[in-house]
């Protein structure tokens, strides 16, 4: 099986190449986006955090100093500003109530730090585990809706209806423990998924193949 996983991220590396993601500038940019890109394009992400900077406040205390409501204006292009608003607000309250703030996404083991991200209030498995791994090289595999989609069309029919930490669990038990690795992978994953592998598949155009054990 692990062999059939690294083949499949060979094939779709040789198409699309280096994916260099995340974009971002700094770690803290990486955490805004993370949280901005719930339910919407990262081109609308994009845009927000355009607005972001051109205020000077994509660093930790220009933000936390902000006026609200010019932050909802600035993050509106995003989508559901209100909501990301208070979810950016909630996540920034963690930082600053942790005075080691950053140190600790590298000093604690994954699983404390994680815990500690998943109690922030709208704070997701997918953008605690996209903070840690793109903001912080932490070897974690990220999920989405795209991963679900393709390998489920792979073959891998049992991730239809499996949760989130079933599926992560079985990309870290059939890689590398490498967080480079998780890093490409994903990005290509999504990168074909909007490129072939959408809601209706371009199949004919598709030259990833099936394992041949696709089964759990």
């Amino acid at each position: 099986m692990e062999n059939d996983i690294i083949k499949i991220y060979n094939e779709l590396y040789s198409q699309y190449g280096m994916q260099n993601w995340w974009p971002g500038e700094s770690q803290f940019e990486i955490i805004v986006g993370a949280i901005l890109t719930q339910n919407t394009s990262w081109n609308n992400v994009s845009k927000a955090i355009d607005n972001l900077k051109r205020h000077d406040l994509m660093d930790l205390e220009s933000f936390a100093n902000a006026d609200p409501d010019l932050i909802k204006k600035l993050i509106t292009p995003a989508g559901f500003y209100n909501i990301k608003q208070k979810r950016l607000t909630a996540f920034i309250n963690y930082l600053i109530n942790h005075k080691d703030n950053f140190n600790r996404f590298y000093q604690l083991p994954i699983a404390d730090i994680r815990k500690e991200l998943l109690s922030i209030n709208g704070i997701g498995k997918e953008t605690a585990d996209s903070i840690l791994l793109y903001g912080f090289e932490r070897p974690i595999f990220v999920i989405d809706a795209y991963t679900k989609r393709l390998f489920s069309r792979l073959g891998f029919s049992w991730m239809k209806k499996a949760t989130y930490d079933e599926i992560q669990q079985f990309f870290m038990d059939n890689l590398p423990l490498d967080s480079k690795l998780f890093n490409e992978y994903h990005a290509l994953i999504v990168v074909h998924c909007k490129a072939l592998c959408k809601k209706k598949p371009l199949c004919s155009e598709c030259h990833i193949t099936c394992p041949s054990q696709s089964n759990k």
